[in-house]
């Protein structure tokens, strides 16, 4: 089973680069490796990069001034659940067994994108069920949320059903290629729920080979026969397929484990896993071995899973939480962690690539502070670019009360404002 393979592709919406096409420069940037630059943007590409004070906007074009924040390339979220997130406090069964009206789902949908987007991530991956009895009502209402954000960031479904193998199967395989054959939509499945968990799969890989899109399977990824299939189907069809959280590979005996990621990294199969906390009905928990499975040659990436629904009532879908996490717990260099959420993350979901350079596509970050491993630690300032303009700012500001002036510290910003009754007296503002 072979095909060639195509990333589903966003419509356009005119932004280009040439006559015509609007502007903005970054000015006084800090970059990763230490530089203090400025970027030109033009149209929905990054123009030029100088030294700081070295460029000027095109005529009639914006500034931003980013005195203090260091500009990365934007980060890319490649497992989200659009219909159950922010639901957990809802009234009623949780949406795993009760569909959700489809005009309350895409509420939900559009306020979590917006959640993540102003965390810095500009596309985003979201598994959205489909089952018999509920069909394709809450995949549509996402659909309809992609078309809202339409010039704000970019937001790729993924059709998820549960049962895809025998009689009782024969729905969910119908309605599965009904939600593909509605474009732009990543096939999806859930195996562990599924009586046969390699006929789903066969069922799922068929289905992404006959339309020529990728496929992502949420699993535990605890089975290492079936991880052994998986290899050797995702080798026979080329490429495109990813498989996530993938905690259960971290209670396999390590042999086990890392034959079976020998054999994942073999076939150009992806893992995402989820620093934040697991998703899904069971909820699980854990994060797949990021070591062992890097050690192996897999790619492996970063998402954020449940954003506030039955699994994790707590989840913030912030892929720069996910980078601390993976540097914090997880080993990785600061650079490899947010490489994890992003570049990584981007080629995961067929993005083209982020760099600070000319030429490439202006999905920028930019966040208070001088150096990654800080911005980790601590990222609260935050402004968004999108198709080379700014689509969302996060401004936070701490204050002190006027005694703190006496400590002569280093800090990032240092202004007055007037005193305010019963409140700080004209202490120092420090904006993070």
């Amino acid at each position: 089973m072979s095909a060639d393979r195509k990333q589903p592709q966003p419509p356009e919406d005119g932004a280009a680069t040439g006559a015509g096409a609007t502007s903005l420069l970054l000015s006084h940037a800090r970059l990763a490796d230490g530089r203090a630059v400025d970027v030109r943007l033009v149209g929905d590409r990054i123009e030029a990069v100088g030294t700081a004070g070295s460029l000027g906007p095109v005529a009639g074009g914006a500034r931003v001034d980013l005195t203090g924040h260091l500009l990365l390339p934007a980060p890319a979220e490649p497992h989200a659940h659009a219909d159950t997130a922010l639901s957990a406090d809802s009234p009623g069964p949780a949406p795993y067994d009760v569909p959700y009206d489809g005009e309350e789902v895409r509420r939900r949908a559009t306020e979590a994108a917006l959640l993540q987007l102003g965390h810095g991530a500009t596309a985003l991956r979201a598994h959205v069920r489909i089952a018999a009895g509920r069909g394709l009502t809450s995949l549509d209402a996402v659909l309809r949320t992609r078309r809202s954000l339409h010039g704000l960031g970019e937001l790729t479904p993924v059709a998820v059903p549960r049962l895809l193998t025998g009689v009782a199967g024969a729905e969910e395989r119908a309605l599965l290629r009904d939600a593909v054959r509605r474009g732009g939509v990543v096939v999806g499945g859930r195996p562990d729920g599924d009586p046969d968990p390699a006929g789903h799969l066969e069922a799922v890989l068929t289905v992404a080979a006959e339309h020529g899109v990728p496929a992502d399977l949420h699993t535990e990824g605890d089975d290492p026969v079936w991880l052994a299939r998986l290899a050797a189907m995702a080798g026979e069809l080329g490429a495109g397929v990813t498989i996530g959280p993938c905690a259960g590979l971290a209670r396999l005996p390590s042999e086990v484990a890392g034959r079976a990621a020998e054999r994942l990294a073999a076939a150009g199969v992806a893992v995402v896993c989820l620093p934040q906390g697991g998703c899904g009905e069971a909820g699980s928990r854990g994060v797949a071995p990021v070591g062992l499975l890097r050690a192996a040659g897999v790619r492996v990436v970063a998402g954020s899973g449940a954003l506030r629904d039955a699994a994790n009532p707590v989840g913030r879908g912030d892929p720069l939480e996910a980078a601390y996490l993976l540097a914090s717990q997880g080993g990785l260099a600061p650079e490899e962690a947010y490489g994890a959420v992003s570049a990584e993350a981007r080629a995961v979901l067929g993005l083209p690539e982020v760099r600070v350079e000319a030429g490439f596509p202006a999905e920028l970050l930019a966040v208070r502070g001088e150096r990654l491993a800080g911005v980790l630690s601590l990222a609260y300032s935050r402004i968004v670019v999108h198709r080379g303009r700014v689509v969302a700012r996060t401004s936070a500001v701490r204050e002190y009360c006027d005694s703190a002036a006496a400590l002569d510290l280093p800090r990032q910003a240092r202004t007055k404002r007037p005193p305010e009754p019963g409140g700080p007296q004209a202490g120092p503002v420090v904006r993070s």
